[in-house]
């Protein structure tokens, strides 16, 4: 019997174009997203110059802006970012499950991989402690997640 090859991404073959795409609504949480994201990709080579930043209204607006970027700008990876916090309406579980559905097939659909860094949280305190307190920052672990995909990707060699 043949051993199983392993196959894996890591985070020294990341470079390559990098689309972030930001819900600012939440802001204040957001931000810190941003910041963890770009942080990361930088810290592991990625060029600053092939970092996009895309501002979007909220979490609703990130699958069409996704899906944008990727036929205009051909990146090797989208990082979502955004934040749905609970509240007392069911709007919370629409917006959240319409939004990681849609960037779910997108990923699929362009053969790209789309990090998903959208919060979805019970209150503002959970928000805040996964954009870098207690729960490190979300942004940031999307990121890494974007660049293992990317070099995982590469291994593969070019597209079907």
């Amino acid at each position: 019997m043949q051993p199983i090859s392993q196959v894996e991404g890591n985070f020294t073959d990341v470079d390559g174009r990098y689309v972030i795409v930001v819900g600012r609504f939440n802001h204040h949480v957001v931000d810190s997203l941003v910041e963890g994201a770009v942080d990361s990709l930088v810290r592991h080579g990625v060029d600053a110059e092939h970092i996009d930043i895309v501002h979007v209204p909220g979490a609703w607006e990130l699958p069409l802006a996704v899906k944008r970027a990727l036929q205009v700008a051909s990146p090797d990876a989208v990082i979502a970012l955004g934040a749905v916090i609970r509240g007392g309406t069911p709007h919370f579980e629409h917006v959240a499950g319409s939004c990681n559905t849609a960037l779910g097939s997108l990923q699929l659909q362009f053969d790209t991989p789309i990090a998903n860094g959208v919060l979805t949280v019970n209150s503002i305190e959970q928000a805040i402690e996964r954009a870098g307190t207690k729960a490190g920052n979300k942004g940031a672990e999307a990121a890494m997640a974007a660049m293992e995909m990317v070099s995982l990707l590469k291994h593969f060699g070019g597209e079907e």
